[in-house]
């Protein structure tokens, strides 16, 4: 006998009025999927498709305009306070309450959800051994990482033992260890209790993991199968090429990437890995030798989603990137960040312990690190947004100790939270902030057109920032952070939550900016980006770990030619010995 689907829809339809503009924006048409029970299953796909619209749907949060949508076999519309009694949702913000400890925490939700006395201490203490949460009960929530306070929330999610449980990005701004902790944990409670779960996600590798993916764009369903159903869009079409002599990968990347043929490219372990629609000439490799590769679920996903959308407009190259966006002034090759013993407290927390490393003008610099590892506050100690407690430190010539202000006007930021003003427009954005940065008159007006172009922004000039998609408020961003021609620019989570497509456009435009001249100094959750740096410095409990090419480090984790290692892999085992007191001098 055939189950019913824990979640079934025909022919959904949702839309939204803009309130400002009026306009009506389609967030989902048409949409018809069944989630099997018991299963794993995905929602992926682009920035804006529909992802989060579907899940608040599901968990009876909005009505939808149009179709059938039944939740554990209950009308979403006409049962929805007794589908909310059934199942549980976590959302990209869940509301975790930070003045209160994780044992607080649980039983706030346990009281939302009706949670008898009598099943708490069973409950509590099964959801705490299973998110190693057990020894901080007592701790608030605001002291916790980020990788604790995501596991602490969906072990407030699962309080009520639901039936169906709906994740909605729940890895996003989390590290690779604690990404792999959170799957741990949901591969458990599907195969111990046969839990029904629909997660959406950035992460394809992620996604990799489920029994069905169903991929949105534009609010419709583009493709729905299994990973290898997806994969086979792609079998035939993906490639590994291997840099020539004295290239690195994110150049022949940038070269691939830029050519329309080209599906998808990104670096990989050194080397670059692409998708062809047709054979690649000999001119565009350019000495790289390229070898037939294993399709991915992403690969599938890249060779669907570029069927559909056209390849994006190539970055402009060094020249007009140099007229546009480099710094100001040409300066020679050496050091524009210098760091000696850098140590940073807090009452008598050490956040960062005797730090040392330095950053060569024009290289792309990761600081990478578990949540709470202090890699967040020795960035910010760069920037001049936190003093020091000792240490040198010396960032584009000056003495930070002395002169921030000095420092700041030679320096661009881009926060992993859109820090521009929403209710503004884009072009009043670009004036207010080329002001701060003391342009004014034709030289402004000139900044604002270069800045406009080179990330695309023109159509979009006249619209409030706050209404612009994820993809266009990075850009805008950028093109903010980029109008003064700083020599470093500084990138905090600068993809957090974006989809692979728009993170591929994003570090195009970085690799424009390093041939340029720019320094750029980016913290990152997506080990798939420490590829694109020169270097990378890994950081956990305050200590560095780990300095180097992303080469240097995969070797130093245990790669070798017979084992190779991907970063991820990488990240994990020199946190992993580090925290056991291993990880090699």
């Amino acid at each position: 006998m055939t189950q019913e689907p824990a979640l079934w829809a025909k022919g959904i339809h949702k839309r939204f009025v803009v309130k400002k503009t009026g306009k009506t924006v389609n967030a989902l048409t048409d949409v018809s999927l069944a989630i099997r029970p018991g299963e794993l299953s995905a929602l992926v796909g682009p920035d804006g498709a529909g992802k989060t619209t579907l899940l608040r749907l599901a968990a009876g949060l909005l009505d939808a305009d149009a179709g059938e949508l039944t939740v554990l076999g209950l009308s979403a519309p006409r049962q929805a306070q007794a589908i909310q009694n059934r199942i549980s949702y976590m959302p990209q913000r869940f509301g975790l309450y930070e003045d209160l400890s994780v044992q607080e925490n649980l039983d706030l939700y346990a009281d939302m959800h009706g949670v008898a006395r009598a099943d708490r201490r069973e409950r509590y203490a099964r959801l705490l051994a299973m998110t190693d949460l057990g020894p901080f009960t007592s701790r608030l929530v605001g002291q916790l990482s980020g990788g604790m306070k995501q596991k602490l929330g969906l072990a407030c999610t699962l309080v009520g033992s639901p039936e169906l449980l709906l994740l909605d990005e729940p890895t996003v701004g989390v590290d690779p260890v604690s990404r792999q902790e959170l799957w741990v944990i949901l591969d458990q409670l599907i195969a111990d209790e046969h839990l029904t779960v629909l997660v959406s996600t950035s992460y394809l590798d992620e996604a990799e993991r489920c029994a069905r993916v169903f991929i949105l764009h534009q609010g419709k369903v583009l493709a729905e199968g299994t990973p290898g159903e997806i994969r086979e869009h792609a079998k035939g079409l993906v490639f590994i090429a291997t840099p020539p002599q004295g290239e690195i990968a994110r150049v022949l990347q940038a070269r691939l990437h830029d050519d329309p043929d080209t599906v998808d490219a990104v670096p990989q372990g050194g080397e670059v890995r692409f998708i062809r629609s047709r054979p690649a000439p000999a001119a565009l490799l350019a000495g790289a030798s390229a070898r037939p590769a294993e399709a991915r679920l992403e690969d599938g996903f890249m060779v669907l989603l570029r069927a559909i959308q056209p390849a994006p407009k190539p970055v402009s190259g060094a020249g007009k990137a140099a007229l546009l966006v480099a710094p100001k002034a040409t300066a020679p090759p050496g050091t524009v960040i210098e760091v000696k013993n850098l140590v940073r407290k807090f009452g008598d927390f050490t956040a960062v312990n005797s730090t040392s490393f330095s950053v060569q003008r024009g290289e792309v610099f990761g600081l990478l690190g578990p949540n709470g590892a202090g890699k967040t506050t020795t960035f910010r100690i760069l920037c001049g947004l936190l003093p020091a407690t000792s240490g040198f430190l010396r960032v584009a010539g000056v003495d930070l100790r002395i002169a921030k202000a000095e420092a700041r006007r030679k320096v661009g930021y881009v926060s992993q939270k859109f820090a521009l003003y929403g209710n503004i427009s884009v072009a009043d954005n670009l004036a207010f902030f080329g002001g701060a940065y003391g342009l004014h008159g034709p030289e402004l007006a000139q900044r604002i057109t270069a800045v406009t172009g080179e990330f695309d922004l023109g159509a979009h000039a006249g619209l409030p920032s706050g209404e612009l998609p994820g993809g266009f408020k990075q850009r805008l961003a950028m093109a903010a952070a980029m109008l003064h021609e700083p020599e470093i620019l500084f990138l905090d989570e600068p993809t957090s939550g974006a989809d692979p497509m728009a993170r591929r456009q994003f570090w195009r435009r970085i690799t424009a900016l390093a041939a340029a001249g720019t320094t750029v100094i980016v913290t990152t959750h997506f080990m798939e980006e420490a590829e694109y740096c020169d270097r990378i410095l890994i950081q956990d409990a305050g200590s560095l770990l780990a300095l180097g090419t992303p080469q240097e480090v995969r070797v130093r984790a245990g790669a070798s030619p017979e084992h190779p290692m991907n970063m991820d892999a990488a990240f994990i085992a020199i946190v992993e010995q580090g925290r056991r007191g291993q990880v090699p001098a």
